[in-house]
């Protein structure tokens, strides 16, 4: 049985067109389903109970299930959903005075291998599918405790950039106002830096946020951080985010994990400062949060501020990052740290 997530609108138009159905009622089915939260089709009730019928025979609506839920002191919850083939993934609500963000993963796994980061302990196992990434959302809408969602980041599970046509497909449709409405620029893509996709994305169109995670200033301390930066060496990936800059007139925002003893000097930050100057970007600061088995630890409080003040000084953007949903592991770098072995 077929996701019907999976079809945009025109796509959902066109199948009904084949049923000698109306296209109003494409429109109709999107809004019972992202704006009313239905996931049943026998409750579309201006919907003939025939098209009804037809439609439970022919498609799903959520074919994954809940399989842990968890909610921390500061309000944020994490989701650990089980697809349909037994592949585990997670999602995060996260809700401020103004906003309910929701951090969406996009594969299952992840083959990049960032040493901070939990999600690729595990390894790479798929590609999520457009219809998986809309389903997390639906959940972090309709299931969670906030019930209402302004924002998305990819930042969850996986290298949104590495799943590109599904990713895109999901963004389009989340922005479309018959669907999730959230505009574009609530949506925030992270990468790890596939230049490629940075590319792409550039010609797209679409005003969506860009975040790049950094995390050195250097090609040597960000290998041994990010092994990708061996396909794409700091130079080239600057080189991608100032064009990107340019062709989009958007700014880039730099992830940036401080370390003890590895990326926290004011030498770093220095660095840092040097090579971003002359385009439009921010440096968002996150003091490390703890992995089992991976020997990450923060710096004290006093390095991260003076580093944050060299930045500053330097004339870069820099904000600093509070951590949320640490108590529950659903912080920066901790997803799947207790789903998956």
């Amino acid at each position: 049985m077929r996701d019907i997530k999976e079809l945009d609108l025109e796509q959902l138009k066109e199948t009904l067109k084949v049923w000698g159905q109306p296209s109003f009622r494409a429109r109709q089915i999107f809004s019972w389903i992202y704006q009313k939260g239905v996931r049943d089709f026998g409750r579309m009730s201006d919907l003939a109970v025939d098209l009804r019928k037809k439609l439970e025979e022919e498609f799903s609506i959520l074919d994954f299930t809940v399989s842990r839920r968890l909610r921390s002191e500061d309000g944020t919850e994490k989701f650990l959903f089980e697809l349909a083939d037994k592949n585990l993934i997670e999602a995060v609500g996260i809700p401020t005075e103004d906003r309910i963000t929701g951090c969406i993963s996009t594969q299952a796994g992840c083959r990049f291998s960032c040493r901070f980061c939990a999600s690729g302990k595990s390894g790479f196992q798929r590609n999520l599918t457009c219809g998986e990434m809309l389903g997390e959302a639906w959940y972090l809408k309709y299931g969670s405790a906030a019930g209402r969602l302004t924002h998305i980041v990819f930042m969850g599970t996986g290298e949104p950039l590495d799943n590109y046509d599904n990713l895109l497909k999901a963004i389009r449709i989340m922005n479309s106002p018959y669907s999730f409405n959230i505009g574009a620029r609530r949506i925030t893509i992270s990468t790890c830096g596939i230049i490629p996709g940075i590319k792409r994305l550039a010609e797209e169109g679409l005003q969506v946020e860009l975040s790049v995670s950094l995390h050195a200033a250097d090609d040597k301390t960000r290998t041994g951080l990010m092994p990708v930066s061996r396909i794409y060496p700091l130079g080239e990936l600057i080189k991608a985010c100032r064009d990107y800059a340019r062709k989009t007139n958007r700014q880039v925002t730099f992830e940036y994990v401080l370390i003890k003893d590895l990326n926290s000097d004011l030498q770093s930050a220095q660095k840092l400062s040097t090579i971003l100057a002359g385009f439009n970007n921010k440096v968002n600061l996150i003091p490390a949060n703890p992995v089992r088995g991976m020997g990450i630890e923060p710096p004290n409080k006093l390095e991260i501020l003076l580093f944050k003040d060299r930045l500053l000084k330097s004339g870069v953007n820099v904000t600093l990052r509070k951590p949320r949903g640490k108590d529950i592991d659903a912080a920066c770098g901790q997803l799947r740290l207790n789903s998956q072995p």
